[in-house]
């Protein structure tokens, strides 16, 4: 199968792939010196599109729009797609760090309140022993679409990194990877919100077996409710009900094509 194929949800083209195939797939760019951009996607990020069409645009020019959630894990099986497995942002993280103590690949962090990716690169580093960190650095606070970003641009560039970790969260890690991409020189942007507060201990992660089961939504709910309530309570029935009415031939996907929009 062809990684660029995509499942069209809701008119946000879903990439079917494994963590195996995704890490497989940012090393060939890598390698290769393409350059692009992930998104890693949960349920929240196809919701945030039906409500910005520029927003789905740039999860639909992506090089891969990765299924991070169980729900659209389930709902790509159901459509066909058995090896589909979740690529959770901190997963795809980890694992990219572990192939790139060998590959040689060189990381920078981008994101996270301040003080956060300082905490995330002690963490990498001395989980993964031979990880090469170009660099790290927090952007404007607020970052904006529209805030100039020329310093963050330059350091990167400065790095000679090969991977650039952006923990913005949705949509603003989508927006930034879009707005910059032709600028900075590393091959190779991944949007992965939440990793940088989990991965460098900020935040507590559910238990795997949450994760599998897909549950995750009510730990993170009970640990955020404030901010969180709107995306599971009223984001995730609408999903249901939306994706219900696409597969009886109810409800169009939306909008353009997704590959009109590639």
């Amino acid at each position: 199968m062809a990684l660029s194929h995509r499942v069209d949800i809701l008119g946000v083209g879903i990439s079917p792939v494994n963590l195996g195939l995704a890490v497989d797939e940012v090393g060939s760019w890598v390698e290769n010196g393409r350059k692009t951009y992930v998104c890693v996607t949960p349920v929240a990020g196809v919701m945030a599109c039906q409500r910005d069409p520029e927003l789905r645009r740039i999860f639909n020019a992506s090089g891969m729009t990765t299924p991070d959630g169980m729900p659209i894990v389930w709902l790509l099986r159901l459509l066909g797609h058995r090896s589909v497995g979740r690529v959770y942002g901190p997963d795809l993280m980890q694992a990219v760090c572990r192939r790139s103590e060998s590959a040689g690949w060189r990381s920078y962090l981008y994101g996270g309140m301040p003080g956060v990716a300082e905490r995330l690169v002690a963490r990498l580093q001395a989980e993964h022993q031979g990880l090469r960190i170009a660099g790290f650095g927090t952007p404007p606070t607020p970052w904006q679409p529209g805030t100039e970003d020329r310093e963050g641009v330059e350091a990167i560039n400065a790095s000679g990194a090969d991977i650039v970790w952006v923990g913005l969260s949705t949509p603003k890690q989508e927006q930034w990877m879009a707005i910059h991409r032709s600028r900075l020189q590393a091959p190779v942007l991944i949007g992965v919100g939440a990793a940088f507060d989990f991965l460098s201990g900020v935040k507590p992660q559910a238990p795997r077996w949450m994760q599998r089961s897909g549950l995750e939504w009510l730990f993170r709910l009970a640990a955020e409710p404030r901010r969180l309530w709107r995306r599971y309570l009223v984001d995730n029935p609408l999903f249901v009900m939306l994706v219900t009415l696409q597969l009886l031939g109810l409800r169009r996907s939306g909008g353009r094509k997704v590959e009109d929009e590639r």
